[in-house]
């Protein structure tokens, strides 16, 4: 395994890179966060209509979308749909690096990043990827061997890739979470403050827990912010001045920063963010995560000792309520896993990925 090294090499003439990140903020963020680093190359997206990067990168980048699928189902009819698709995909790409004169392609995985690999790679342009959970998808595994280099967020991820290039690089965040953020919610400073997290889409059955356990940590002093996600029936079910429910929130570093615990599902920018802001957390892996991915993130930290692991299934409320509980009241522990969390980070990710990035794409 390599270390990322900078290097000051530049030409006159900007490097045209296509980066392609598609679907979720987990792979989109990043890619967003690196691509803000480049500001010396010329950057155009490969993307997926109807998808994220339709409202967040079409005003930042020039935006292409092709029609291509995951590899989630198993082999049959389907599954000759999907390679039907991914071949005619690789030649749409292969048309575009060829006519835009692209020099490389960065991507985050997903199943964008496949016919952007071997279309790439079958013109001989160097390609980029980058890794953020510690156990990687599917595409990674499969296409990773073929990448000029693999950047990945987590060192034990290296260990599930072996035939791949891999590098450390970290995971970039947004750059709120890099200083300090005011918090603008009506919360005293000298009380403990609960941040719950159940991810982008919220995460029902942990919201159930958290308000059958919040009554014990009103009376114990504490507040509670809940970021329920918008699917849950029973958001506005809890009631209590030192509780405050709402289904996400756009300054979420100003949480962390001023929270003393978090109780959050495990998904590889969740667990970032964790990190950078040297959180100590309750971690309850989503269970039916792809490739079971979120166990694998919660179990490096919960080693690390930055935080603790429940499985949803074996995690009760009064298990829920008592670890709280008995977190609160040890500063020095919470301080310890505080630290163990910092040692995690990767603070400097972006600027590591765009160096890596001109490393390989300038000649």
């Amino acid at each position: 395994m390599e270390l990322v090294k900078e290097t000051n090499t530049l030409t006159k003439t900007p490097v045209r890179l296509l980066i392609a990140a598609s679907g979720t903020g987990g792979h989109l963020f990043p890619a967003i966060a690196t691509a803000a680093e480049l500001a010396d190359c010329q950057i155009e997206w490969l993307g997926v209509p109807d998808r994220m990067e339709t409202q967040l990168v079409s005003s930042l980048y020039p935006l292409h979308t092709i029609a291509v699928e995951g590899f989630q189902q198993r082999f049959g009819l389907g599954t000759v749909r999907i390679l039907g698709g991914l071949a005619s995909s690789i030649l749409q790409v292969r048309k575009l690096l060829k006519s835009g004169k692209f020099q490389g392609v960065f991507t985050t995985g997903g199943y964008i990043a496949a016919p952007a690999i071997l279309a790439a790679r079958s013109l001989g342009l160097p390609v980029i990827l980058h890794e953020s959970n510690v156990f990687p998808g599917k595409v990674t595994r499969w296409f990773s061997p073929f990448c000029t280099k693999v950047a990945i967020g987590f060192e034990a991820t290296a260990d599930y890739l072996p035939r791949a290039k891999t590098v450390v690089a970290g995971t970039p965040v947004r750059s709120q979470f890099l200083a300090r953020q005011p918090l603008k919610l009506p919360i005293p400073d000298n009380v403990p403050v609960i941040l719950v997290m159940g991810g982008s889409q919220g995460a029902v059955a942990v919201n159930q827990l958290v308000r059958e356990c919040a009554p014990a940590w009103f009376e114990a002093g504490a507040w509670v912010i809940h970021l329920t996600g918008n699917n849950d029936p029973d958001a506005e079910s809890l009631k209590h001045e030192q509780y405050i429910s709402m289904p996400f929130y756009d300054n979420v570093a100003s949480l962390l920063q001023r929270a003393n615990l978090t109780i959050s599902r495990s998904g590889a920018s969740a667990m970032t963010e964790l990190a950078v802001t040297g959180m100590p957390s309750i971690l309850i892996p989503f269970p039916f995560a792809a490739d079971n991915h979120q166990h694998f993130n919660a179990e490096v930290f919960a080693k690390a000792g930055a935080a603790l692991l429940f499985p949803q299934s074996k995690l009760t409320v009064e298990v829920l309520q008592s670890k709280v509980l008995y977190l609160l009241k040890d500063s020095e522990y919470l301080a310890k896993m505080s630290q163990a969390a910092s040692k995690l980070a990767v603070i400097d990710s972006a600027e590591r990925l765009a160096n890596l990035v001109r490393e390989l794409l300038v000649r």
